[in-house]
């Protein structure tokens, strides 16, 4: 048998206080659901230009997610101090019903925004909008949002988030939080 190292009580206090950082990131998460953000910043953006929401892609199973969160992005702008944000009109397609290739839809809106002398172009993809499954079905939103320059095609500024609410919360209510938690970093002038 080996004999057991000693070990120095600073290393015993790095271990606990290490264990203890891990509990309470564990306890945060727990209690105020999980959340991960990534944001891209640019240059201030000028909240005085001419807006226009465009479609947000849904690779979400749930139908209709990236309606829903259009709207949810569209109202926080608003709210943000964008005065002039326009909705692309929906285009109908043969027979009167809706376009269903969402990049001939995209392609569509943004050609429409150009042609309107729009400036910034806010768009997006939802990749996670349901409950979970298990006793408490607590719902979980993931999506990402991007503002691009129209008249040169760069993306600006870009975030991507997901968020998971607790069992007696809405899914719309959790995507608020999260597309509002994403939409607070971008910077305005």
């Amino acid at each position: 048998m080996r004999p057991q190292a000693a070990v120095s009580r600073p290393a015993l206090q790095s271990r606990a206080a290490s264990r203890t950082a891990r509990l309470l990131a564990l306890a945060a998460c727990a209690l105020g659901g999980c959340s991960v953000r990534q944001v891209k910043r640019g240059a201030p953006l000028d909240e005085h230009a001419a807006w226009v929401m465009l479609p947000v892609r849904n690779f979400a199973e749930t139908p209709l997610a990236g309606e829903r969160t259009r709207a949810l992005v569209a109202t926080l702008l608003r709210m943000r101090g964008i005065g002039d944000l326009r909705e692309y009109p929906d285009a109908e397609g043969k027979d009167d019903l809706p376009d269903l290739d969402d990049q001939r839809r995209y392609q569509s809106a943004l050609d429409w925004a150009r042609a309107q002398g729009m400036v910034y172009g806010v768009t997006g993809a939802v990749h996670e909008w349901h409950y979970r499954g298990g006793p408490d079905g607590e719902p979980a939103v993931g999506l990402g949002l991007g503002v691009i320059e129209l008249s040169t095609g760069r993306v600006v500024w870009s975030a991507a988030g997901a968020l998971e609410g607790w069992g007696h919360e809405t899914l719309s209510g959790t995507a608020q939080k999260l597309i509002g938690s994403l939409v607070s970093d971008l910077d305005l002038r």
